[in-house]
């Protein structure tokens, strides 16, 4: 009896530890014309609009799904959470990823009143593809236009911050290769989500695939009006990668970095071991979104 007793009370701790899951507010909420444009929502009661974070799946935007339950914890610290689904490369190649990435923020600013958020607090994160597309919507110009028929597409696609894990900075090969090594760009994500055959096939018939590569890499558009990022990278590795897992090399966080410092805008860098960023991610989330820290 005693022993029931005891591991009742700690999976009671263990779980209260981790915050109770729980389900979304609005469940599969469409955003978009395609059946993949969809989205979950967990919304924070508050007698005044509150900040919302926009968790992007990983997946080399080859694969993953979209959150199914949030950490009560979480929705406890200020701010709404909503969570979506995009095309994958397999559905259509990039730049549909990103461009429905954008779309959802757009929704979500169309829900402003209906879901009390406030529309000028919200931001991104993700790990891995969804770290980059979380840099691209962060870096990349406002894609609102006034006079579409559409009512989200006139609403604005910036954020106010990106939370950024294990995130690719840009998708240029050659860079790529030099600054980090072969494993690298040997990833599908590097080649297949543009519509190569291959790293080799990307690299030998690079006037095909440069724009929309340059296009669709955060790092193309940095400019000295875009909101602080804060990237997180779990280990520091030997360059170059030879085998392995180059697709999530902090040299990317670094190539961001430098241009950050060179354009006079902030990111916070975080390589485990190596490095440790001027905020932490928490406290950075609490800096954009203005809540007390």
């Amino acid at each position: 009896m005693k022993l029931r007793k005891l591991s009742c009370f700690l999976f009671l701790t263990y779980t209260s530890l981790l915050g109770e899951k729980i389900e979304p507010s609005f469940k599969d909420v469409s955003y978009g014309p395609h059946q993949d444009m969809n989205l979950n929502f967990w919304k924070t009661e508050s007698s005044k609009p509150v900040p919302l974070l926009v968790h992007i799946h990983g997946g080399g935007w080859l694969g993953g799904k979209k959150l199914e339950t949030a950490n009560a914890n979480e929705l406890k610290k200020g701010y709404s959470f909503a969570s979506i689904d995009y095309r994958l490369a397999g559905t259509e190649i990039l730049p549909a990823a990103v461009h429905d990435a954008a779309r959802a923020v757009q929704f979500l600013r169309t829900k402003a009143v209906e879901w009390n958020i406030d529309p000028k607090r919200i931001a991104v994160t993700g790990g891995s593809a969804g770290a980059a597309s979380s840099m691209w919507l962060a870096y990349h110009d406002d894609m609102a236009n006034p006079k579409s028929d559409d009512p989200v597409l006139r609403q604005s696609s910036r954020v106010c911050g990106a939370v950024a894990m294990g995130g690719q900075t840009t998708l240029d090969p050659f860079i790529l290769e030099k600054k980090i090594g072969p494993a690298c760009i040997r990833h599908p994500m590097i080649w297949k989500t543009v519509g190569a055959e291959s790293h080799e096939h990307l690299m030998k018939n690079w006037d095909q695939y440069k724009v929309l590569s340059l296009e669709c890499s955060p790092l193309s558009h940095v400019s000295k009006d875009d909101p602080p990022v804060f990237l997180s990278y779990q280990k520091p590795a030997a360059v170059p990668v030879i085998e392995g897992d180059g697709i999530h090399h902090a040299g990317f966080g670094l190539l961001l970095e430098e241009k950050c410092k060179n354009v006079g805008i902030d990111c916070y860098l975080q390589i485990r071991g190596n490095e440790v960023a001027r905020l932490s991610k928490d406290a950075f989330i609490k800096k954009i979104f203005q809540l007390e820290i």
